[in-house]
């Protein structure tokens, strides 16, 4: 088990929308590690390598370089749903989806990984699940931004009543930029997850790229925190 850190930002890869005119995965891959050069300079917590399309070789080489990117700085690299490739690969630990399999099952690979758990109902919250997982994702809190305005929505009332109920640290997902960021904090979220606010300004809705994305998130789950007293267990 592996406590995240406070006040956890926590960024999600998504070459494809970073990268949009890119006519190689080669170029697509460039322009992503020079992205998440910009995101640890900035003290990110997190990254999550969500980029499923990649054939496996290329995931693992990049999960390989991005560790190696990170050395000697605290920020974790997991990668989305496959364990195969982040043991591969010598990941800081895997992200489930929602519908994967058991998180216990995921566990027994790794007692030192990180390992996190989307959640969409908030009936999960304190289900057998919590019990391998160090962190659950909820989402989404808002309509993400990347999936327009027609994608539902569950709400800061939502959130509030799972950070309540969940054992482990939750991390908000959907919609986030720093004013809702301070919010999700205030109902309880030990951090925040994105992918678009950390794009370069124009990319996507309210994207700001990954150095004053880091700060402005950070800053805002601080502030969000102070003004309710509250801290959840790690």
């Amino acid at each position: 088990m592996s406590a995240l850190p406070p006040a956890t930002v926590h960024l999600i890869t998504h070459r494809l929308l970073l990268a949009p005119d890119a006519r190689t995965m080669h170029a697509e891959i460039a322009a992503l590690e020079a992205f998440l050069d910009e995101a640890i300079a900035a003290g990110v917590d997190v990254i999550q390598i969500r980029e499923r399309d990649l054939p496996p070789q290329a995931q693992i080489a990049l999960v390989r370089s991005v560790i190696l990117r990170a050395r000697g700085t605290a920020v974790r690299v997991l990668v989305n749903d496959r364990a195969d490739i982040a043991m591969a690969a010598g990941a800081d630990g895997v992200h489930l989806r929602a519908d994967a399999v058991p998180s216990a099952r995921v566990r027994t690979l790794s007692a030192a990984w990180t390992l996190g758990r989307s959640m969409h109902d908030g009936d999960d919250a304190a289900g057998p699940e919590s019990s391998a997982i160090d962190y659950w994702l909820f989402a989404p809190v808002f309509a993400p931004m990347s999936k327009g305005r027609e994608a539902g929505a569950a709400g800061l009332a939502a959130l509030a009543r799972v950070t309540a109920a969940s054992p482990r640290p939750v991390v908000a997902l959907g919609g986030i930029d720093a004013t809702r960021a301070a919010a999700c904090a205030a109902a309880g979220a030990a951090g925040v997850g994105a992918i678009s606010v950390f794009l370069p300004a124009g990319r996507a809705p309210g994207a700001i790229g990954p150095a004053r994305a880091v700060g402005a998130l950070r800053a805002a789950l601080l502030s969000g925190s102070a003004s309710t007293g509250r801290s959840k267990p790690r």
